[in-house]
């Protein structure tokens, strides 16, 4: 077994997260998992699909056949995961020396009973070796994360609770009357309570920005990811200097057109390394 799967299944259950991404192997069936979705992290339909990229990363995690650390996620999301058991299916399709590729996939029972699924996904791990280095994006000029106020706790959607943002540049609007003007968001996070980032951590925080079609045209209008990709920067020496502190994440859209927008995001450390780049296409409704 792994390092990274050996410390997956040492720390479930230790933080509300990772009862959200618990799994449970199925018997005599390696990379298949059952788990259920958590409440704590509940959205407006379904749980945050931060948890769910999360959920697909740690079937892998706990994979035996694990190689290296995780380069890159995307996850296609088909439907909206409902309050039910769901199964999670992680297999390695090729392995190269340094690389390894896997197919993830999530099934949830139909209205008759039948398998459907729910979200697929594949992943990219590799075993990572000390090289010349560089941050080209270097942490943006903000105050600190103790010089911004924290949002105050929302009581329509919980999974907003299971974290502790304090915007710097780009909040919600208060008043939803097509004046916006630009969408970009800026903004420091970490868990609620704290806890120790890894790699399911960052892969869900770089999901926790609001739709930016809500901030350009300051109107709620219905939205939802269809597909998510992260770039995993840091490894595992990255992650644990940032113990349970915060990231700066930032978001921001490029075009919307015809029904679908995208947004990116990068996150950093407190201490400026840029962890993980991410980017998504996202449905919205007139």
């Amino acid at each position: 077994m792994s390092d990274l799967a050996a410390d997956a299944g040492l720390r479930a259950f230790n933080h509300v997260f990772d009862e959200a991404i618990a799994l449970q192997a199925a018997p005599g069936q390696p990379g298949v998992y059952k788990g259920t979705p958590s409440q704590a992290y509940w959205n407006m339909v379904g749980p945050f699909g931060g948890t769910t990229a999360a959920t697909a990363l740690q079937a892998v995690l706990r994979h035996p056949d694990l190689l290296g650390e995780p380069l890159s996620l995307t996850v296609n999301y088909a439907a909206a995961l409902e309050a039910g058991d769901y199964e999670v299916t992680a297999r390695p399709v090729r392995t190269n020396r340094s690389t390894q590729h896997w197919t993830v996939m999530l099934t949830q029972a139909d209205a008759e009973g039948q398998p459907a699924v729910v979200m697929t996904a594949t992943l990219v791990t590799a075993a990572r070796r000390a090289t010349w280095s560089q941050n080209d994006r270097p942490l943006p000029a903000v105050p600190g994360p103790q010089e911004a106020e924290r949002t105050p706790l929302y009581k329509g959607v919980e999974w907003i609770n299971r974290y502790e943002m304090r915007p710097v540049h780009g909040h919600m609007p208060a008043v939803m009357d097509d004046s916006g003007d630009h969408s970009l968001t800026q903004l420091w996070l970490r868990d609620s309570p704290p806890r120790p980032l890894d790699f399911p951590a960052l892969a869900a925080m770089a999901d926790a920005f609001y739709p930016r079609v809500w901030l350009r045209r300051a109107r709620r209008v219905p939205a939802g990811t269809v597909s998510f990709t992260v770039y995993f920067h840091a490894g595992s020496a990255e992650l644990a200097e940032c113990g349970d502190g915060y990231l700066l994440g930032q978001a921001e859209a490029q075009a919307f057109r015809n029904g679908f927008f995208d947004q990116s995001a990068l996150l950093w450390s407190e201490a400026g390394v840029l962890m993980a780049s991410t980017h998504q296409i996202v449905y919205y409704k007139e």
